[in-house]
């Protein structure tokens, strides 16, 4: 069973979560739900759960740079960033700061369900229509979106971490893993999103950061 914290300044949407997961008692378990960035921290503090939903424009939090926080202090905990902000603003940028997926407030019960239930898997959710969205733009940057999708959520992880410049050894400390195996998901990054080096893989992971 994973264990869940609803970070939303709005009651009803706390409620909301909590009555469309009543069916799936269990497979998850709401442990804390918080109303600003304060008791936000303090509920992660105390109750390491395995996933956050949160709203990023809530009281005392500063939107993507406090998801970024939140997953340099932990970051065993999964990430769905569930929000009133359109998703073809943020969603790709939350993703690439470290949320596991990203789901709109105008979605349907079945989305949510479908978005939690993937990210509490170990998967990356987006949606589908956001990512045919981008394929007018540009078709290199659609097929890269494309290859990124089907990166494991540890793999975003390590790939989130150099993006930020960090060393092999700070990304084995901050993920509790050993070095060597580091160097093995660089590897695997390399050849999944077909790069040849690892300054090509930092500015690919940074194609993936709009608004």
């Amino acid at each position: 069973m994973k264990k869940i914290v609803i970070a939303d300044h709005h009651p009803i949407t706390r409620k909301g979560i909590s009555c469309m997961l009543k069916k799936k008692k269990s497979e998850f378990s709401i442990i804390a739900k918080a109303n600003n960035g304060e008791e936000l921290y303090k509920s992660l503090e105390d109750h390491n759960p395995d996933i956050l939903i949160m709203e990023i424009d809530m009281p005392q939090i500063n939107g993507i740079n406090a998801l970024r926080s939140i997953k340099e202090s932990f970051p065993q905990t999964r990430v769905l960033i569930f929000s009133t902000h359109p998703e073809e603003i943020y969603a790709l940028r939350a993703i690439k700061s470290g949320a596991a997926g990203y789901v709109p407030k105008t979605a349907s019960t079945k989305v949510f369900v479908e978005a939690l239930t993937k990210i509490a898997k170990g998967g990356i959710f987006l949606n589908e229509e956001l990512t045919s969205t981008f394929t007018s733009r540009n078709v290199g940057e659609s097929s890269a979106i494309s290859r990124y999708k089907k990166l494991s959520s540890r793999e975003i992880e390590v790939l989130n971490l150099l993006s930020r410049g960090k060393r092999n050894k700070d990304i084995a400390n901050a993920l509790n893993i050993n070095e060597k195996t580091v160097s093995t998901y660089k590897t695997r990054l390399l050849k999944k999103l077909k790069v040849d080096n690892l300054a090509d893989l930092i500015h690919q992971s940074r194609m993936f950061q709009f608004g």
